[in-house]
């Protein structure tokens, strides 16, 4: 007789896929994989012990966050941050975000932000139990939400392209788990601010939420 309480054991027991995508962000998070290597798909595969089918779609997904960067007939290659820039975009999301704290205030309505408070627990849970990547999805998902409250889809989709400006941030500046958990109080504390009315509260929150002070 086979024994399915075995069989469930053993699937039970059975390895599970590692996600590649992960594990290089991690690197070149931690420094082991700095700003302008270039990402040999053969040494990746050798490194993560994976197939080359993994090690591609890890690039193109770190490629579409914009943490590696993929130079045709060249290869990959983690991103240089350009200091400048970066600096310069999180200027222009300051002007453009902090200007609209007002009109955010005056259309969120109780469900808006229950809605809000929702994606900030997410973001809050992910800390401690979810991968780097799904900690950026959380975070563009609440700033997306946020930022429609004011009722300008185009403005949305503006800061959007804007942020694709430069190395995906704030995961770039995501460098310790401190600056992280900073980020979840930041977002509670902007859902605090919309909820009891305060304007001027929240145009300092975003700004430094944006600056990363």
């Amino acid at each position: 007789m086979i024994s399915l309480e075995g069989d469930a054991t053993a699937q039970a027991q059975e390895p599970q896929p590692i996600d590649v995508t992960e594990l290089i962000l991690q690197d070149i998070l931690a420094g082991r994989l700095p700003p302008g290597t270039w990402l040999k798909q053969i040494d990746l595969e050798r490194r993560y012990n994976c197939t080359r089918p993994e090690v591609r779609r890890a690039l193109d997904r770190l490629v579409q966050k914009r943490l590696v960067e993929h130079i045709p007939n060249r290869g990959y290659h983690v991103h240089e941050q350009d200091g400048r820039r970066a600096q310069e975009v999180s200027d222009i999301r300051v002007i453009l975000e902090v200007a609209v704290s007002d009109r955010i205030i005056a259309n969120a309505s109780e469900a808006d932000i229950a809605n809000l408070r929702v994606l900030a627990l997410r973001f809050d849970d992910l800390v401690l139990n979810g991968t780097m990547l799904e900690l950026y999805e959380a975070n563009l998902a609440f700033h997306r939400h946020l930022l429609a409250l004011a009722g300008n889809q185009e403005l949305v989709e503006l800061i959007t392209e804007i942020r694709q400006r430069t190395s995906s941030a704030p995961v770039s500046q995501w460098r310790t788990r401190a600056r992280i958990e900073q980020s979840g109080r930041e977002h509670q504390q902007m859902v605090d601010a919309i909820e009891k009315r305060d304007t001027d509260g929240l145009m300092e929150l975003t700004r430094r939420h944006i600056l990363q002070g």
